[in-house]
């Protein structure tokens, strides 16, 4: 059982600009994004200034993932049709690409499935912002990067403690850390100033009833976390795909024809998503 106090480790977490453990970039990042009014502008600015996050930005909004292929060739025009929230989002995304790979192999792949399935259904929901829905779905499994990164040998007995006990890596680490990677997901996109959706969605994609703002995006990026892990994308942290919420899978009523469209496009998208390294 744990002896971290979850105080303590949210507060351990909210100072992710002085951790030793997180890079350089994602420590400038955050603390651009948390500025209380940070406009486009600044933020196409900062983007421009880093040849290689230009590079990472523009290949990622260029991909499968959001449905314009090919036709963005600047970053502000990039962030002019995403809009601030997006590419935060994204710009998360593509700074804690490489720590994925190195935290937990799998994770990235899994999450770029995620986000494809997520826009999907979003558009199949006609959602108003299916870019935003993606951006959760990027970003819903962030906490595990932070733990992995803060934690290791927690994260690690957690991992194993899921395999072992075939119970899932949201249990594991309730033993382990009295908190959840959704948790310290949350905790992360509430200091960087994100919407209050997307907060609830990262806080509630595996608890999708409890969400109050936002139930519809969080039982999508609920649903497009089963279904990548069901078609076996990437790796999540256990070996196991866990059963669907009810309450999510009743607000969806998605057909077994949406549900084949959904596994199609991430098998036709994710190889040019994986391509984004």
């Amino acid at each position: 059982m744990s002896n971290i106090d979850p105080k303590v480790l949210r507060h351990r977490v909210e100072s992710i600009n002085t951790l030793p453990t997180v890079p350089s970039v994602l420590k400038r990042l955050s603390a651009v994004i948390e500025k209380p009014r940070i406009t486009i502008v600044e933020i196409s600015a900062f983007i421009s200034n880093d040849p290689a996050l230009t590079t990472k930005v523009l290949k990622m909004v260029n991909s499968a993932i959001y449905g314009f292929p090919g036709r963005i060739a600047s970053v502000s025009h990039a962030t002019m049709l995403l809009g601030l929230n997006v590419i935060k989002g994204l710009l998360l995304g593509v700074s804690v690409f490489e720590l994925m790979q190195k935290t937990m192999s799998g994770l990235y792949e899994h999450s770029l499935a995620c986000a494809i399935a997520s826009r999907v259904i979003a558009q199949k929901k006609g959602m108003k912002e299916p870019e935003e829905v993606s951006v959760a779905g990027l970003l819903h499994d962030i906490g595990k990067v932070i733990l992995t990164l803060e934690f290791a040998k927690e994260y690690e007995a957690a991992m194993g403690e899921a395999q072992e006990k075939r119970i899932s890596i949201f249990e594991a680490e309730k033993n382990q850390f009295n908190a959840t990677h959704a948790d310290v997901g949350s905790w992360l996109a509430e200091k960087w100033r994100f919407p209050r959706n997307l907060v609830e969605v990262i806080e509630f994609h595996h608890r999708p009833a409890l969400a109050k703002n936002a139930p519809m995006e969080a039982a999508i990026v609920h649903m497009a976390d089963l279904l990548a892990r069901a078609r076996g994308f990437g790796f999540a942290g256990e070996n196991f795909v866990p059963e669907i919420n009810p309450m999510a899978f009743e607000l969806l009523k998605l057909s077994d024809q949406d549900i084949q469209d959904v596994l199609q496009e991430m098998e036709d998208n994710m190889e040019s998503a994986e391509d984004l390294s």
